[in-house]
């Protein structure tokens, strides 16, 4: 096995030179299938967090106004390099993640494929001109980077999450500092060295690794030179991250919790909407924001379903995410692993019957075993919570307008996911359900060509599709005089 966690680097990233954190502080980074410490990692402070700002701001000027088509390069470039290197980095996501080498490599594939569609928008940045109202003036609409930016990542994806924010404000023009989550940040300090090594200049990106994660960006939030936060995380912190970036009028990008709804009617292909169970269910072992949450299921079909869905997910095999034998890898860590075990006691203490797992097994690392529950009642904590685990937790409906108040019933709107036929419902149901994504007959919505982000408290803004570089860029207007319009009371001639 390549020694991929020997080679990357392991201090931050300030103005293009990497180095210890002030103070020499370190902290380790987990193997979550074994317990073990893979690596320690430069621990950032408030001081190394505004060391790098000075350099993003340092290297604003010149950034913005190197040509679309540079970036764009840049980005292809690294993008090459990346999918090069797939073995490598899917190596280095599984050993710091969890996941499998399988889902690891699709990870990279993911993370790729927004390097080149941000660098392909980069050379796509217009703006306008037309005749004012009056005719007295031309306006002139331009698009500008906006600024330095503070770009917060979570340990779930640690190559597409850091990629998906990274990309457009590479082809915008903006410099930036990203703060990735301190159980994975090989990979995000991995894609820098690609980045670099595709020609990105000293100062564009800057990488501070911490555990002080409210110390570092206090500061930063407060300082009038960072005009943009991109952050992926639970809606508790968002919320917090909101407040804070009010103080100087932050403009912000947020995707936040969900508690995805997975909708089966009685007409749909049950055989698909297990299949698609599986995959929004156990992909990335069920730590993603956008895992079905809660499964609900009409009444004359849910046993069946149940049961076809108990039996697969009864079959796959734990194991390090190494193992090519093993089907679903550890959770992040004991917090996540005794939070999804929890809230499983919870709802069978409340009357949920366990189809399969529900038990947290015996051995080092932190596996759970995937888990259906059935009878679950309305009121159990799973219903209301984010699991971000293996757990699926079954409810039944008898009409449409009741599955579509259970769906909606939840202060979060991510995504959601219908199995139906009938192609009148499937186009009603997902105009009624209030998401900011429908999986329809699907159960994955991730694409980079596409808006991906949510409604009410599951966030601001979106990331991808022709939309996504939008959030780092400034219009402005500009009237331009204009002489006076001829005389034209009548027609000439």
């Amino acid at each position: 096995m390549p020694d991929v966690v020997g080679r990357v680097e392991k201090r931050l990233l300030i103005a293009g030179q990497w180095r210890p954190a002030t103070g020499g502080g370190t902290f380790a980074v987990e193997d979550p299938a074994t317990g073990r410490t893979l690596c320690e990692v430069a621990d950032g402070t408030p001081a190394d967090a505004m060391a790098a700002l000075d350099a993003a701001d340092g290297a604003r000027a010149a950034w913005s106004a190197v040509p679309p088509r540079r970036r764009a390069a840049i980005l292809r470039r690294a993008h090459d390099l990346l999918i090069e290197r797939r073995e490598e980095f899917a190596l280095l996501i599984t050993l710091e993640m969890g996941k499998s080498l399988a889902e690891s490599r699709a990870e990279v594939d993911y993370g790729a494929q927004y390097l080149r569609w941000f660098g392909e928008e980069a050379v796509r940045i217009d703006g306008g001109w037309k005749v004012s109202e009056d005719g007295s003036a031309r306006v002139l609409v331009m698009r500008q980077p906006v600024g330095p930016c503070l770009l917060i990542t979570p340990w779930n994806a640690p190559l597409a999450m850091p990629a998906r924010k990274i990309a457009p404000a590479v082809a915008a023009g903006c410099t930036m500092i990203a703060k990735p989550a301190p159980q994975a940040p090989l990979t995000t300090a991995a894609l820098a060295e690609v980045l670099i090594e595709a020609g990105l200049p000293a100062g564009v990106l800057n990488i501070i690794p911490t555990l002080d994660a409210a110390g570092v960006t206090e500061p930063l939030l407060r300082d009038g030179r960072l005009r943009k936060l991109s952050f992926t995380g639970s809606t508790p912190v968002g919320r917090l991250l909101l407040a804070q970036a009010a103080d100087t009028v932050l403009r912000t990008s947020m995707e936040l919790g969900g508690n995805a709804p997975f909708v089966v009617f009685p007409d749909a292909d049950l055989d698909a909407a297990v299949d698609g169970a599986m995959t929004a269910k156990l992909r990335n072992i069920g730590e993603a924001c956008i895992a079905a949450n809660r499964f609900h299921v009409h009444a004359d079909v849910a046993e069946e379903f149940a049961a076809k869905l108990a039996a697969r997910m009864g079959a796959v095999t734990l194991g390090p995410g190494t193992d090519p034998a093993a089907g679903l890898g550890p959770l992040i860590d004991g917090r996540g692993r005794g939070k999804v075990a929890e809230l499983v006691d919870d709802a069978v203490a409340a009357g949920a019957r366990v189809r399969t797992g529900g038990h947290v097994p015996a051995g080092p690392g932190y596996f759970y075993p995937p888990t259906v529950l059935t009878d679950v009642p309305a009121g159990a904590r799973i219903t209301r919570e984010e699991i971000f685990g293996p757990v699926a937790a079954i409810q039944t409906f008898t009409t449409e307008a009741e599955a579509l108040r259970a769906a909606n019933d939840t202060e979060f709107g991510l995504v959601s996911y219908v199995y139906t036929r009938d192609l009148g419902r499937a186009l009603r149901v997902s105009e009624r359900l209030e998401t900011g994504m429908v999986g329809l007959n699907r159960g994955y919505v991730s694409d980079a060509g596409a808006p991906f982000g949510g409604m009410k408290q599951s966030g601001t803004g979106r990331e991808g599709g022709r939309t996504g570089i939008d959030e780092y860029l400034e219009q402005k207007y500009i009237a331009v005089d204009a002489p006076p319009e001829p005389d034209m009371d009548g027609p000439e001639g």
